[in-house]
């Protein structure tokens, strides 16, 4: 059996697979019967079209599950149900999509070459460049979500997982005041509920007052579990650092990387014909992307999109060790 399903595995190193089995508990061994017995229960809910059920695609969802097929199977049910409820949202669902490829150009999400000391996938989000006579909040839950579903190609990070960092600077009341309790649990469905991915951390950095009012109207659809990865850091970058190291940062977060380039990831998905102006014909192809992830932000250009309003020159940022605002989970706001 361990020869059969051996190609799962293919092309993980020795350290992820042992990270799999330790924190995962993967088993080379159960891998067959462990897919087999997920997608058995797919007879239980003929309300739902599961349009994949490949021994890839329900890996993801057992690595995202820790191979709790109950767990495993009630989130591969989600992820089709989510989409069966939000039709429009996934309808044109490619990156050269008029409203997708705006969201992407304008940095949502930014996606940083380099992973976290853990191997996980570090995702950028700078509210402030937020334009709502742009992009609507569903436009950028969209590209986040099209942006996940390509990385999460990548066996390595459906063990190693990924980071999200918010940089809340300049972001504005009016902005915030979009951001609707509807359209709050729309998101928090899809990422948490029904995505298979494993997220280490959500690190808000020079959020507003506001951003923390939002929290309990959120606080009520977020797992335990999501609670106590949500970290309020402030104007503290230090403790951003305890958790993510300045070696893996771009300056706009106090680290060593040059300031990030908002068109990296656009020009990854839109692939080599990405151009400001034009409309794109070509569909999002999947083994494009994974050819472009290799070379990603090797040819970037000097096409430099708008970044944060936050950024600053390497080593210029000072940092305060300030006893209150030391790092504390979202939780800590009860």
């Amino acid at each position: 059996m361990r020869v059969e399903m051996a190609h799962l595995q293919a092309g993980l190193s020795p350290e992820t697979i042992e990270k799999a089995r330790l924190e995962l508990n993967e088993n080379p061994d159960t891998l067959h019967r462990d897919i087999q017995q997920v997608r058995d229960m797919v007879i239980t809910r003929p309300d739902i079209g599961f349009l994949r059920t490949d021994d890839a695609f329900i890996l993801r969802f057992l690595r995202a599950r820790k191979f709790n097929q109950v767990e495993t199977f009630k989130l591969l049910a989600q992820y089709f149900q989510y989409r069966q409820q939000n039709v429009d949202m996934f309808q044109n669902f490619k990156a050269d999509d008029l409203r997708m490829k705006r969201a992407l150009m304008d940095g949502f999400p930014g996606v940083l070459e380099m992973p976290d000391q853990y191997g996980r996938k570090i995702l950028i989000l700078f509210a402030s460049n937020w334009d709502q006579s742009r992009n609507s909040f569903s436009d950028i839950l969209r590209a986040i979500l099209l942006s996940l579903e390509v990385l999460i190609e990548d066996p390595e990070l459906q063990i190693n997982g990924f980071i999200l960092i918010i940089d809340w600077s300049d972001f504005s009341f009016k902005q915030a005041s979009k951001l609707t309790p509807t359209i709050l649990k729309l998101a928090i469905e899809g990422l948490q509920d029904s995505f298979p991915a494993r997220f280490g951390g959500i690190h808000f950095v020079n959020q507003p007052w506001y951003i923390h009012a939002l929290y309990t109207i959120i606080k009520p659809f977020l797992k335990d579990k999501t609670r106590k990865r949500i970290f309020l850091h402030g104007n503290n970058l230090n403790s951003l650092h305890q958790l993510i190291y300045p070696e893996c940062l771009p300056s706009e977060f106090g680290g060593i990387l040059p300031p990030y380039d908002m068109g990296m990831w656009a020009r990854t998905l839109l692939g080599p014909d990405y151009n400001d102006e034009t409309e794109y014909t070509h569909t999002y192809d999947a083994l494009h992307v994974k050819e472009a992830l290799g070379r990603e932000g090797k040819d970037s250009g000097d096409n430099l999109m708008k970044r944060s309003q936050s950024a600053v020159e390497p080593g210029t940022l000072k940092h305060e060790d300030r006893d209150d605002e030391t790092v504390q989970p979202l939780l800590a706001l009860d």
